[in-house]
């Protein structure tokens, strides 16, 4: 068991070192380090099971007539037209990069194809829910707001830190010759689009769930679905809300790694020049 345990201790302290950071699995902040890596992957491989089975119920659904015989599309349309936002499109999307979804900005509800003109219960589902997204934007909703204002923040956010990383990497190797001040900057910089990842996760779960019941009682005042069918919904949406909370759980984690990897990486540089020093 001791032989175990040691040969434990040697990897993670390899993987650790690998990993650029002068400092031993024995230590809290080592030990947080790996225990918290060992988290994400643990979560990741959750969520991925989660994924496959939302996939699989997903086909089942969209397999399933409606009994009001609408399409995705159409059920979209009526709730929009119903609630005075006729001007409020819907569109089709068959890429990888976006799925059903409510757009503040461009005025869409976007709806994938074989969800846009099937008549299923999972057609109806998705139109039926990301409307009702658009009709808690026009009422004012306050998380729909605070999640409208993060979109842009989250979305294009990372991609205009691209260039600085690169710019920030080449300035490190070329007159530093390491990865301390910059890595430590970088990291912190990435601790604010992990943290705005995170409340975005919050207030889309919120959003999302309330929608969710919006949906259901638009459903039922205009007559689109039964009662059985509506259960059916929410077996569909339970689902969509633990991947939600996976989503949360992941950008907790990957937030705490962040600031790990920051006090990682000053305490290195620490031990580095303490080092050379002696």
């Amino acid at each position: 068991m001791n032989g175990f345990l040691t040969e434990l201790t040697n990897l993670a302290n390899q993987a650790l070192r690998n990993a650029g950071y002068d400092i031993n699995v024995d230590t809290p902040l080592g030990a947080a380090l790996i225990i918290v890596a060992l988290l994400i992957c643990i979560v990741t491989i959750i969520s991925t099971v989660v994924s496959i089975i939302l996939g699989i119920n997903y086909v089942k659904y969209n397999k399933r007539e409606n009994s009001a015989g609408l399409t995705g599309e159409e059920t979209a349309r009526k709730i929009l037209d119903d609630n005075g936002l006729e001007h409020i499109k819907v569109k089709t999307v068959g890429s990888l990069l976006f799925g059903n979804s409510y757009s503040h900005y461009f005025k869409k509800v976007r709806l994938r194809r074989r969800t846009k003109g099937k008549t299923s219960v999972a057609a109806l589902a998705m139109g039926a829910q990301k409307s009702a997204l658009a009709v808690l934007d026009k009422e004012g909703d306050p998380d729909m707001k605070r999640r409208v204002r993060l979109v842009p923040i989250t979305t294009f956010g990372p991609f205009a830190f691209i260039p600085l990383v690169i710019i920030g990497a080449i300035i490190d190797v070329i007159l530093f010759q390491s990865q301390g001040f910059i890595f430590v900057f970088a990291s912190a910089v990435g601790v604010l689009f992990y943290l705005f990842s995170f409340i975005l996760s919050l207030t889309t779960l919120k959003t999302e769930k309330k929608a969710q019941e919006r949906a259901y009682g638009l459903l039922r005042d205009g007559g689109m679905a039964t009662e059985e069918e509506i259960e059916s919904l929410k077996k569909l949406f339970k689902l969509y809300n633990i991947q939600y909370v996976n989503d949360i759980i992941l950008s907790a984690l990957e937030l705490i790694y962040r600031v790990l990897q920051i006090f990682a990486s000053a305490q290195s540089a620490s031990n580095t020049t303490t080092a050379k020093s002696n």
